[in-house]
């Protein structure tokens, strides 16, 4: 029997991608806007990155003109192993 921390894995994920097309940028565009390496970036936006420093989040804030939420997705799969994002 699995218990339900077992069951429930909640996972973050970076939305990056989708903010920056719906902001028409590019990747390189937003690294030289805030002083962020290409490689970081990628990490972030391909979902490699397993930390992010506050000072980050906000640069990039900053110049994608959105909340943190924007960026961040919290899900957690259900016994079912469907996402439950609520």
């Amino acid at each position: 029997m699995t218990s339900p921390s077992e069951q429930d894995e909640p996972t973050v994920t970076v939305t990056l991608d989708k903010v920056l097309r719906n902001r028409e940028m590019t990747l390189t565009e937003l690294s030289q806007r805030v002083g962020i390496t290409m490689a970081n970036l990628s990490n972030l936006k391909t979902g490699r990155a397993r930390a992010i420093r506050f000072s980050t989040l906000q640069a990039l804030c900053r110049e994608l003109n959105c909340q943190p939420g924007d960026l961040l997705l919290y899900t957690r799969t259900t016994a079912s192993g469907d996402p439950d994002t609520s």
